[in-house]
């Protein structure tokens, strides 16, 4: 029997992190439930604190495919690298310096939205296709592959 899974990811700021990640992955921020227009209404709803309004985030497949990514609010910090991580899929079906390119301009535009470049490893026309690690706005590592 198969499952579905979601990917939780800690971190200091989840609403920022799901939008960041919403980008990243071609995903929405999850929309409230009915019949709240927005998150805010089903907070106060909810009777949720100001203070925990920030707690937790989640971004959704809007074909309903992927997974759904949760972020949630810990008191720790980042203190070393990642035991798991994401690719992205970024070049699928290309090869060369023509997935180097469409990497690259991927990692230019995550640039933008607050990712950092961490390294390149280049294709060595053998196992290695080639791929760019990098950093999330919180410096969690994931590579463009």
């Amino acid at each position: 029997m198969s499952r579905d899974v979601q990917v939780t990811i800690d971190c200091a700021g989840p609403g920022a992190l799901a939008v960041f990640w919403a980008e990243v992955l071609g995903y929405q921020v999850q929309p409230p439930p009915p019949p709240f227009a927005s998150w805010e209404q089903a907070l106060d709803a909810f009777g949720v604190p100001e203070s925990e309004r920030d707690s937790r985030s989640a971004v959704v497949d809007p074909a309903g495919v992927g997974p759904r990514v949760f972020f949630q609010r810990v008191p720790e910090g980042k203190a070393v690298k990642n035991r798991v991580h994401l690719d992205v899929r970024a070049a699928p079906g290309l090869e060369g310096e023509e997935r180097m390119a469409a990497l690259q301009a991927e990692s230019k535009r995550l640039q933008g939205l607050g990712a950092r470049e961490l390294y390149r490893v280049e294709p060595d026309g053998g196992m290695e296709a080639g791929f760019i690690t990098m950093a999330d706005p919180e410096g969690s590592e994931f590579c463009l592959d």
